[in-house]
């Protein structure tokens, strides 16, 4: 620090660019900014510096679960400045679903110092502990002093530490932030920091390796859900297990779902061994299946917490599966027995695909799938029926796949998919009341780092999933409308346009592959709409496929 008394302007611009120049040391790479005053010091601190890419959004929930997406495309804590108030508060809905994701968020919101709390200042609510337990941690250092300087590239490291999984699982981490005015000044000599632009602490938290357990060549069944590696899939595979995984997973057995509804398929089926890593599939039949076979169940905590809302699991082990550990292996034959099983759902779903064929719900997301992987683009899935669809209905996933399956929410998956498809080709699929809920995700689309876009709206007027609960059979069908279903009237293509972005319908597979494939060869955002059966006829075909399933297994 300089000898002379510093002002308190120059103190809190050094305090943010010490954070800044600390976070970049360990990783950082991405900023998503709200425009704010009190934000100022963080801005201008983060805005200065050559490594770190900007993203610049309007609407704090929509710019948080841009950085949702950002985080999800690199593997790295990103960082979102907002300013005091409600901005601050507009936050909350996407920690939520990085809290229970395990999506690393450095959240950083600025406040009014001390003295303009409880005098009606404007843009002041209380924002100590604003997001609760959600949070990894939370700091508030106050306002910036000279003399604390040697503790902030401590209190950096801290919450990037947090953030990425050190201390613990990955999440969001809360700095609140105070600043007085006047809110810019210039940045002095920062801190020392260590040698050779190294980060204040380096710890090693790989994971201690799996207990071995004994498996004897057993049939065992690998559940595994959001957190859980391709790579980790693949040791699955090669000790023989048979892997279900869900929307996200890469190169897991498909069409699970279908085959277990069929009794006689489950019985011949039953594992003698259940393993279960990371966050649970869609499937309520496969959650019914494994309550009824009774089989021991495994957790194994690698993959981040093990989700057991059914309280099936009777062990824990630590780390992740080894493939050099015979003691694994399970039992080959039970593998290519469901593999056998799957292809064949698989080639009686390609004898009702042709390009002229009218689209239909799980047959979009079939089309969805197939080019994420051909074109090996990353693919974003909504809630509600595309990522049911695409569990239940799709191929194998062979690209990058993500969805906001920590909370299950539909809103915030426009922005979601704008930051993973930022600087890079990628598809969204999502429902038309998906799009409309998180309409201002098309405010910035891409933002300005470029990228292309093929947004896949399913547009079957209204919400499709209560069209398979018992709402719908239960309640009169003009209350199911209007408090469930909830159909919008608006034209999607006009909705799109009136963002800027370019916007076509479809109606067919073969046009829906034309559209993907012009989308991902243009730069920004292409909206497609598909238009496909009601609501009510999308329960039918369902039916209609399970049915026609078990015909076509038991003729070949």
């Amino acid at each position: 620090m300089q000898e002379s008394v510093p002002s308190p302007s120059d103190v809190q611009a050094t305090f943010a660019a010490t954070l800044f120049d600390e976070w970049i040391r360990s990783g950082l790479r991405d900023v998503v900014v709200c425009p704010g005053s009190r934000s100022t010091p963080l801005a201008l601190a983060c805005a200065q510096r050559d490594e770190l890419t900007l993203h610049v959004r309007l609407d704090e929930r929509s710019a948080a679960f841009f950085g949702i997406g950002r985080a999800l495309a690199t593997s790295l804590p990103v960082a979102i400045v907002v300013t005091s108030g409600t901005a601050a508060a507009e936050l909350h809905a996407a920690i939520c679903e990085a809290d229970q994701a395990n999506v690393p968020l450095l959240v950083l919101t600025a406040d009014r110092p001390p003295e303009l709390h409880g005098v009606g200042a404007p843009q002041t609510i209380d924002q100590r502990h604003l997001f609760g337990k959600t949070v990894r941690r939370y700091e508030e250092p106050g306002v910036a002093r000279a003399e604390a300087s040697s503790t902030w590239r401590a209190l950096a490291n801290r919450l990037w530490r947090s953030a990425s999984g050190v201390t613990g699982p990955k999440g969001p981490v809360h700095l609140n932030a105070a600043f007085v005015e006047p809110l810019i000044g210039v940045a002095m000599n920062l801190p020392a920091g260590r040698a050779n632009g190294a980060p204040w602490r380096v710890s090693d938290f790989s994971r201690r390796a799996a207990a071995s357990f004994e498996v004897a060549r057993a049939r065992v069944l690998c559940v595994v859900g959001a957190g859980v590696s391709s790579s980790v899939i693949g040791t699955c595979r090669d000790l023989g297990w048979v892997v279900l995984g869900d929307a996200t997973a890469q190169d897991s057995v498909p069409y699970f779902d279908p085959l277990l509804r069929d009794d006689a398929f489950a019985h011949q089926h039953r594992p003698d061994l259940v393993v279960r890593m990371g966050g649970l599939p869609a499937s309520k039949v496969l959650a019914q299946r494994l309550a009824e076979w009774g089989a021991p169940v495994v957790a194994m905590d690698g993959g981040g917490e093990v989700a057991d809302p059914d309280r099936l699991v009777t062990h824990v082990v630590a780390g992740l599966p080894r493939n050099d550990d015979r003691a694994l292996q399970g039992d080959d034959d039970y593998a290519a027995a469901w593999r056998v099983a799957s292809e064949s759902v698989g080639e009686y779903l390609e004898s009702l695909d042709y390009d002229d064929a009218p689209l239909d719900e799980p047959g979009v997301a079939r089309v969805v799938v197939e080019l994420s992987g051909d074109n090996a683009v990353p693919l974003v899935i909504g809630s509600s029926m595309p990522v049911r669809d695409v569990e239940w209905w799709a191929s194998s996933r062979r690209s990058p796949t993500y969805s906001n399956r920590g909370v299950n929410g539909i809103d915030g998956v426009v922005s979601t998919t704008m930051g993973v498809c930022c600087e890079q080709k990628g598809i969204g699929l999502l429902g038309d009341l998906t799009l409309l809920h998180d309409v201002s995700g098309l405010v910035d689309g891409l933002g300005t780092r470029g990228g292309s876009c093929a947004l896949v709206v399913s547009d079957n007027r209204g919400g499709g999933i209560f069209s398979f609960l018992p709402q719908a059979r239960e309640v009169s069908t003009a209350r199911f409308e209007e408090l469930f279903a909830t159909p919008r009237q608006h034209d999607l293509e006009v909705v799109a346009r009136a963002f800027g972005h370019d916007a076509t319908s479809v109606a067919t597979r073969g046009e829906l592959r034309v559209a993907i494939e012009k989308a991902l060869d243009e730069p920004g955002v292409s909206v497609i709409i598909a238009r496909v059966p009601s609501r009510q006829r999308n329960v039918e075909i369902h039916d209609a496929l399970v049915a026609g399933l078990v015909q076509w297994r038991t003729s070949t």
